[in-house]
């Protein structure tokens, strides 16, 4: 049994274009995949808190020495990094805000990103520890930032979803980016978006 951990990020719900495709993949994967186990996360609707100085003094301190206050504040994180871990593969979907994503995918980042946990420390640098997963994410973008764009050069999400995932070892990424969706472009970006979708269905 496959189990997928799908995590929406946009706060426009029925109106957000990243959602809707995300929605559309995992709507075909499961008619395909009946077994499929589903753990929906959605940030857009509830939001994780951001990260404070009594967090950050627990993500430093080995567990056997946390008093009660660092155990309460890193408490949300274990869970959603338990939850992370669970999984065997990843459906992101995130708009772009400017250039980058929204700062509840950020703070969620926050939360799963430690040391001891997703990733380690050793004689040889940084070792991702979140091994052997696939991820799939999908983006929704206002103008064209695909490559040779004359936007190109701004598109810092997803360099930065890549290298964040990657640090914690999940190489296996694809992304499926619906740009300039304020265009006449739209419509064509969409069905472009959708015959992704298709392939991967299939083949992913």
């Amino acid at each position: 049994m496959v189990r997928i951990l799908q995590i929406d990020t946009s706060p426009r719900h029925d109106r957000s274009h990243s959602r809707m495709l995300a929605r559309e993949f995992m709507e075909k994967w499961s008619d395909l995949h009946p077994e499929t186990k589903i753990i929906h996360r959605d940030l857009g609707l509830n939001p994780v808190p951001y990260i404070d100085a009594t967090w950050v003094k627990a993500k430093f301190t080995p567990p056997e020495q946390y008093t009660p206050e660092l155990a309460s504040a890193i408490e949300l994180s274990d869970d959603l990094i338990d939850e992370f871990l669970a999984a065997d593969r990843y459906v992101l979907s995130t708009p772009m805000y400017n250039f980058s994503i929204p700062a509840v995918l950020k703070s969620y980042i926050d939360h799963i990103v430690r040391p001891r946990r997703t990733f380690a420390v050793g004689s040889g640098g940084f070792q991702g520890l979140v091994t052997d997963k696939k991820m799939l994410i999908f983006t929704a973008r206002g103008s064209d930032f695909s490559p040779g764009s004359a936007f190109a050069s701004l598109d810092f999400q997803e360099p930065f979803l890549r290298t964040v995932f990657n640090f914690i070892g999940i190489t296996d990424i694809q992304f499926i980016n619906a740009n300039a969706l304020n265009s006449d472009r739209r419509d064509k970006s969409l069905a472009e978006a959708r015959t992704a979708i298709q392939d991967l269905t299939f083949c992913w």
